[in-house]
């Protein structure tokens, strides 16, 4: 076997993009990209490639490629809390642990963001009971539970998974140091070189069935191996029809390799076919080098069928990164439009309801457009989320006010129906009518009530109200007739009055007014607009004849008062009772505190004839009051009497 020449080109390259990449970034299709770098002469130069410590076993080139179940992607904000937790055991069951980190994250994610937003919705229910913030406590429901107990037991067995893992690198390396080792041995050994190589080959293959090993190590390992390697070919000399069969052997390998890959531009599945080719490039590394003549032919065949796999790989990226943006574009102009909606100030249920359906219209257009790109995805779901969250928040809380609001109207315009109910068989017209008027116009005042009960309501009230005017129209249609025949009586009494010559006899004379008094209250109601001007015309008759009676002062003010109050009583002017009796209260209130001062006054005064006739003056002004006092008693009673 001839020394390895360490001066010999290599051929260049690096390890692909590892799977996680892989789903996100095309890879760049630079030679420097597209495989690793394997060394003209020997079996493994070049340095492994950089991975997240996770390290997949390797693989035998003949071996067929086995298939991993595929998680079905879902938009995690779409489902409910139910179906994140079930998602969530499903996915501890039948998933590795190691490949679900994500998964995971995204399903406790999406579900606290649903939890936060019902626990704001209790906390704000809680408040509006008139309860503080601070004694709100949040409930812990079963679901919550459930999601702590899986994310505990992927947590343990993620770290059970990891310290596993840690160890078995620990192990592989010590493994890997001990295979250099024994490479090393053979340079210094006595075996024959048929026994050397057969011994070096199986060192090889152990190396390349041994897992793989901490990160920091990776590097310096491989420069350790690929230097023993050299070392080895350097300083032992293979028999070449040995050598010459091992590189054949190498040459199949890669050969296959080189059909496989090309196979690869055949497959439907762009992600699927890189991945492979991911694999591929691993076994390509772990072969050995083929015959000098054959190695840059083999490599250009190799290299061109993954330059056109990275193409497609790259194309179908680009596109699909041309489709998200779109996506995104759509969802964006959705929200925008959600927005508007939700800013709206709508005032009827009608209004409403037309712009309910609006909003509905877009989420179901919202349903058709697919997965904006990763970064934004959520981002552009929550915000289209917030803006129907808002709106339907909004109608929620109009409609909650508008048939509380409807309820109270309904109770308020009941309420008036009973008070019309309870007025319709009075006979106090004016008052009534009155009362009538005003609790019509608080009807109109009283919003709508709902509308089921619309029409039996205003029905109830009408009716009530309609009864009372029928029944006043009926009344006074009778009365008007009968006003005007009181009329010509009392016109006939004034005329009476006139004609009254007072006799000798006082007593008589007195007796005589008092029935003619008597007379006109009993003969009862006039038309209203010639009242005031008959009984004004009465009054003044009657007391003009009660100031030539032959009574004192007294006598006459009483009969005056009483001649004014019982007309009074014949009008039923009950206000007008009431003010005169207050009035004389008053009176008697005022004169009683006045004696009281002059009779205090009095007191002070030092005989002299200055003062005598000071306290003359207050002496009089007190009998005077006294007098007043007596005949305003005489006066309360002849209203009590009423």
């Amino acid at each position: 076997m001839e020394a390895q020449d360490l001066n010999k080109p290599t051929e260049q390259g690096s390890g692909l993009n590892s799977d996680k990449q892989a789903e996100n970034t095309p890879a760049n299709n630079s030679p420097e990209n597209e495989v690793p770098t394997p060394t003209s002469d020997d079996t493994a130069h070049q340095p492994a490639p950089k991975t997240d410590g996770d390290a997949a076993p390797a693989t035998n080139a003949d071996e067929p490629i086995k298939e991993e179940a595929q998680l079905e992607a879902v938009e995690h904000i779409m489902l409910s809390k139910e179906e994140l937790v079930k998602r969530l055991q499903t996915v501890l069951k039948d998933f590795p642990v190691e490949n679900i980190k994500e998964e995971v994250e995204a399903i406790k994610s999406a579900f606290y963001k649903k939890h936060a937003a019902e626990l704001e919705d209790l906390k704000r229910k809680f408040m509006e009971t008139g309860e503080p913030e601070e004694n709100f406590t949040p409930p812990v429901t079963d679901l919550e539970l459930n999601l702590k107990a899986y994310l505990k037991q992927f947590k343990e067995r993620r770290a059970e998974f990891n310290k596993r893992l840690e160890e078995e690198k620990a192990q592989n390396l010590q493994a890997k140091l001990d295979v250099i080792e024994g490479i090393k041995e053979l340079i210094n050994g006595q075996e024959s070189l048929n026994e050397t190589f057969q011994l070096f080959r199986t060192l090889q293959e152990k190396w390349r069935s041994i897992g793989s090993i901490p990160q920091n190590r990776v590097h310096d390992l491989w420069e350790t191996y690929n230097h023993t390697i050299e070392n080895f070919y350097s300083y032992i000399k293979i028999n070449k029809e040995l050598r010459d069969l091992d590189l054949k052997k190498n040459m199949e390998a890669k050969t296959d390799l080189c059909e496989k890959a090309e196979k690869l531009l055949l497959e439907p599945t762009i992600v699927k076919a890189f991945k492979t080719l991911q694999k591929y490039h691993e076994q390509w590394r772990e072969i050995g080098p083929v015959p000098h003549e054959h190695k840059e032919e083999l490599w250009a065949r190799f290299k061109e069928a993954t330059s056109k796999i990275n193409k497609r790989h790259q194309e179908y990226f680009e596109g699909l990164k041309d489709q998200l943006q779109k996506n995104l574009e759509a969802k964006t102009e959705l929200c925008e439009k959600a927005e508007t909606l939700s800013a709206l100030s709508l005032h009827s249920p009608k209004e409403w309801e037309g712009k309910s359906k609006e909003l509905i219209e877009l989420q179901t257009i919202w349903k058709t457009i697919g997965f904006a790109p990763k970064k934004d995805n959520n981002r552009i779901y929550e915000r289209f989320r917030t803006a129907c969250d808002t709106f339907f928040n909004n109608k929620r809380q109009f409609f909650k006010s508008y048939k509380s609001e409807q309820s109270e109207n309904l109770q308020l315009k009941t309420d008036l129906c009973i008070q019309a109910e309870s007025m319709k068989d009075s006979t106090d017209w004016k008052r009534t009518t009155e009362e009538y008027i005003r609790i019509q116009k608080k009807w109109k005042e009283i919003g709508p009530v709902p509308r089921k009960q619309s029409d039996a309501i205003w029905k109830r009230f009408r009716t009530a109200c309609d009864a009372f005017f029928a029944h006043k129209n009926a009344f006074f249609s009778k009365k008007d007739e009968s006003q005007e025949e009181n009329l010509k009586h009392k016109l006939a009494l004034i005329e009476e009055v006139k004609a009254f010559t007072p006799g000798e006899n006082a007593e008589d004379n007195f007796q005589q007014l008092q029935a003619f008094q008597h007379r006109w209250n009993e003969i009862g109601h006039v038309p209203i607009k010639e009242k005031d001007r008959i009984t004004q015309e009465f009054r003044a008759h009657i007391n003009e004849y009660f100031d030539n009676l032959n009574l004192n002062e007294f006598e006459k003010n009483l009969e005056k008062f009483r001649n004014k109050i019982e007309s009074y009583k014949t009008e039923h002017a009950n206000d007008k009772l009431i003010q005169e009796r207050n009035k004389i209260i008053n009176k008697l209130k005022q004169l009683e505190n006045d004696i009281t001062v002059w009779e205090n006054n009095i007191g002070f005064f030092a005989k002299s004839k200055k003062s005598d006739a000071l306290m003359r003056d207050f002496k009089h002004k007190i009998e005077t009051g006294r007098r007043n006092i007596k005949m305003l008693n005489r006066k309360l009673d002849m209203l009590e009497s009423l």
